[in-house]
Order: C-alpha cells, then sequence, then structure tokens
C-alpha cells in the first residue's frame, strides 16, 4: 500500500485478445514416442517372494506372487517441452492515467526526524552506525562527511588496527607459553622414565 494513489491504473475496458498466446513452452512436434515405450508394465511380480509353506491351492487357489512397482517403467509418454514462438508474454491490460493521483511535492519532507532505523545482515560484529545525514543534496552530504567521518576515519582506523596488533600479540604470547609448558611437561616425563630405568638397573646390581 503506497502513500499515494498510482499515477497509472489498468484501463477497464481492455480486453485480452482471443488469440493471446499465454504458454511461453509448447509440446515439439517433432518429438516422437519410441515404439518400445509402452513395452514395459507398471508393476511386476515381486521376484524374492515365495509361496508360503502352508499354501493350499485347494482352499486358497492358485498362488500368485505379489505386484511391485516396475522400475523400468517409463510413465506416460510426454513430448519434451520447447519454446513457443507464438508466446507474446504475460499479458497485461494497457494503462492509462489515474484520475485519483494527486501529487504530493513535500512527500517524505519532516521538519524533524527524531531517529533512524537501520535493518542489516553483517558477518562481523562490533560496527558502529553513526554521523547519519538525511538529505537530498549531494554537495551538503559531502560537506557533512568532510566535517565528520572524513575527518576522524583515519584516527580511527589507526586505533582499531593498534587494538587488533594488541590481541594478535597477546594471542601469540598466550601460545607460545602453553608450548613451553607442555614442552617443561614432556621433559619432567623423560626425566621420570630415566629414573625408573635406572633404579631398575640398581635392582638388577643388588640381585
Amino acid at each position: 500500500m503506497g502513500f499515494l494513489e498510482a499515477q497509472d491504473h489498468p484501463y477497464p475496458d481492455d480486453k485480452k485478445p482471443a488469440d493471446w498466446v499465454d504458454d511461453a513452452q509448447m509440446p515439439d512436434p517433432e518429438d516422437k514416442k519410441p515404439d518400445d515405450y509402452d513395452s514395459q508394465p507398471a508393476e511386476v511380480a515381486d521376484p524374492e517372494a515365495s509361496q508360503p509353506e502352508d499354501w493350499d491351492e485347494e482352499e486358497d487357489g492358485k498362488w500368485e506372487a505379489p505386484m511391485i512397482p516396475n522400475p523400468d517403467f517409463k510413465g506416460e509418454w510426454k513430448p519434451k517441452m520447447i519454446p513457443n514462438p507464438d508466446y507474446k508474454g504475460v499479458w497485461k491490460p494497457a494503462e492509462i492515467p489515474n484520475p485519483d493521483y494527486v501529487e504530493d511535492a513535500n512527500l517524505g519532507q519532516y521538519s524533524d526526524f527524531g531517529a533512524v532505523a537501520i535493518d542489516l545482515w553483517q558477518v562481523k560484529s562490533g560496527s558502529i552506525f553513526d554521523n547519519i545525514i538525511i538529505t537530498d543534496s549531494a554537495a551538503e552530504a559531502k560537506a557533512f562527511y568532510d566535517e565528520t567521518n572524513g575527518a576522524t576515519k583515519d584516527a580511527e582506523k589507526k586505533m582499531m588496527d593498534a587494538e587488533e596488533e594488541a590481541v594478535r600479540a597477546k594471542e601469540e604470547a598466550e601460545r607460545l607459553a602453553r608450548e613451553e609448558e607442555e614442552k617443561n611437561a614432556a621433559g619432567e616425563d623423560e626425566d621420570d622414565e630415566d629414573d625408573e630405568d635406572e633404579d631398575d638397573d640398581d635392582k638388577k646390581d643388588e640381585l
């Protein structure tokens, strides 16, 4: 639903021509059904079924295997579809000026905007949106940019780069510390094994 009536609307007396072609595709007249297309039935007897041992033909009649869908059955044959050379597109009635339309030159113009809402999807959190201007003047927008973001973006980027570098340095220091701890722990295990080997040798000497 718009703020204004539509500038144009469909001509109510316009009717779709009787010979208008709505179908974008048509069956290929050159496509023919293969001679052996219908050679396979829709169902076949289950080859894995067997007559029950207690089946009595006198009482139960002649045993027949249950039917199952035929994997070779191709279904109803239909010719392939091709672009329809007579297709004219989706028919729409002609449009004429709407007598109820009234232009509003001040549409969207307000003396004050109390707030601006931004709805977006982003892959990185932490973005800040500020210095927002609503204008239809490119010169006014350029001047506003130069006074706000244009004047602070370099310093803000420098500060952000420094913070990211500090985070990387901290992570690297923590990684090296973990590796050192793991190395020391492995060395202590080797010393313990050596001590155990020496104790075993001493016991053998005593024997």
